[in-house]
């Protein structure tokens, strides 16, 4: 039990690697918080999780809205009393659309979701984090937070902007026992596709023109595991630092 004991928010959790990191750190005896913006399908993985052994709640939550994350974390300490770990995984995609046919709309809209949302979830976790001297933060990031070209314009930037702030947070924090560290996976099977409406065919050609060189997809599963060891002690000096989990693309 590797989390034995520890209170868990995981954003973004009703379907894809948020389900699977919900579900691996309940087996691993975390108290875990099912955040999602679809309450009914985030309630169906509690149930599956409560049915296995597990303790869950799900709360609806949409990132992007600063009065849903402070209503997150109110009703996780109503229920739990606290909170040790905080994974940031809710994300959406930008349709491939490259800068020059980019919207303000499109792109405070990516931002909101990418960027934003775990800037303020990250805010009210150290808020619990700071008096106790210790928590942990896990961002999933993305292969294209780290290369130029994995997704269009606006998805590109919020992810590199996630690697800024968790290796921002992970040094100015780490004299006070948190750990902030982020994932960067390759392509996985998830349904984040769901947000790509109508790919925009310049920027999906450009952006796809790597996908030969990868190796395979991934499962939501494989980033689970890599979760669990960032929430983990067994990852005590690891901190402010992104792990590639991506079967070796982006090492060509």
């Amino acid at each position: 039990m590797k989390l034995s004991g520890k209170v868990a928010i995981v954003t973004g959790a009703a379907s894809g690697m948020g389900k699977a990191i919900s579900e691996l750190f309940a087996g691993e005896g975390a108290k875990v918080v099912v955040s999602d913006l679809n309450l009914e399908i985030a309630s169906q993985v509690v149930n599956e999780i409560v049915n296995k052994g597990g303790e869950a709640i799900a709360i609806q939550v949409n990132v992007a809205m600063e009065d849903d994350v402070q209503r997150l974390f109110d009703e996780t300490i109503n229920s739990y009393g606290t909170v040790d770990i905080l994974v940031n995984n809710a994300g959406i995609m930008d349709n491939f659309v490259p800068a020059g046919d980019l919207t303000d709309e499109l792109w405070e809209r990516v931002f909101a979701v990418n960027s934003t949302g775990p800037m303020r979830t990250m805010r009210k976790a150290l808020e619990i984090f700071l008096p106790k001297n210790s928590g942990i933060i896990v961002n999933v990031a993305s292969a294209g937070g780290l290369f130029g070209s994995r997704a269009g314009a606006a998805y590109t930037a919020s992810k590199h902007a996630v690697v800024g702030l968790t290796k921002n947070v992970g040094f100015q924090y780490a004299s006070k026992g948190i750990r902030c560290n982020a994932i960067a996976p390759g392509g996985v099977k998830t349904n984040i596709s769901a947000s790509l409406t109508a790919p925009h065919s310049f920027g999906a050609e450009r952006a796809m023109s790597g996908m030969g060189i990868n190796p395979r997809v991934g499962d939501a599963e494989e980033i689970a595991k890599v979760a669990l060891f960032l929430a983990s002690d067994e990852s005590s000096f690891v901190n402010g630092t992104i792990i590639t989990a991506d079967a070796g693309w982006t090492a060509y």
